[in-house]
């Protein structure tokens, strides 16, 4: 059973479940009942809706914004390891150091320079970049250290490849939209029955109700657009930045 046909169900029930009781108790009321000393519940049902909306809206921008950060904080990882490999590569012969840090080199400015661009248009990483990691993981893990010293710095690097290799798969992980449709389907649909509300309370042609009504609405459209523009951290307006391999590789040139 798909999750959309138990939301249908689910929604279905409650709402029988609910206006079963209202025909039920409705039948129950004599004819000499005053409707006037009932309390109009409009208002307070009104409230009560924009409330649980504005949470749910609430820990829907929570979320892709923390979605955003942890997407930052992978590349950060990346970043910081790649440069840890190319640093440390230092006690490795000439020839080695270099085989090694040139692949480094190559992969950063793929990445950069090619790799983003993928993630942005189409949420996912490329084939060069796993061949130039695989490349840079074979310099590591090939080479066998000759003296102490190098034997000391061949498992921390092995280490740090490592280390490259996770922070790539969050990336990519959080390289496409991170919201369910069904969570999209909710806000959206609670925003047109919150903003729907805004007619049963008997608004007038007024300015003042009307210049609310219209920020209120144009209030809900912006935080929907916020979380659209959050929601994938690679691909948009406010999005990951490639900020840590520019810092980590300035002789590169990147993103020229």
């Amino acid at each position: 059973m798909s999750e959309w046909l138990v939301l249908t169900i689910a929604m279905a029930a409650a709402c029988a479940v609910v206006l079963a009781i209202v025909f039920f108790n409705h039948r129950r009321i004599g004819d000499d009942d005053d409707p006037s000393e009932t309390p109009d519940v409009i208002e307070y049902m009104t409230m009560m809706i924009g409330v649980i909306y504005a949470i749910v809206l609430g820990l829907a921008i929570a979320g892709v914004w923390e979605g955003r950060g942890a997407a930052q904080e992978y590349v950060r990882q990346e970043a910081q390891a790649l440069h840890e490999i190319s640093v440390r590569s230092a006690v490795y012969p000439a020839e080695v150091r270099t085989r090694i840090r040139a692949d480094v080199d190559a992969y950063v400015s793929h990445v950069v320079d090619t790799e983003w661009k993928q993630m942005a248009e189409h949420g996912t990483l490329t084939d060069r970049g796993a061949e130039l990691l695989e490349r840079i993981r074979r310099d590591v893990t090939d080479y066998e250290p000759q003296t102490d010293h190098e034997g000391q710095a061949y498992q921390p690097l092995v280490d740090q490849v490592a280390l490259v290799d996770d922070a790539r798969s969050s990336r990519a992980g959080s390289a496409g939209a991170t919201m369910p449709g069904v969570v999209w389907f909710g806000l959206i649909t609670g925003a047109l029955v919150t903003v729907g509300l805004i007619f049963t309370l008997q608004i007038r042609r007024s300015f003042r109700e009307l210049l609310l009504a219209g920020l209120f609405s144009a209030l809900i459209a912006f935080l929907l657009f916020l979380i659209w523009d959050f929601d994938a951290p690679f691909g948009r307006g406010i999005a990951a930045t490639a900020e840590p391999f520019l810092t980590q590789f300035p002789h590169l040139d990147l993103g020229g």
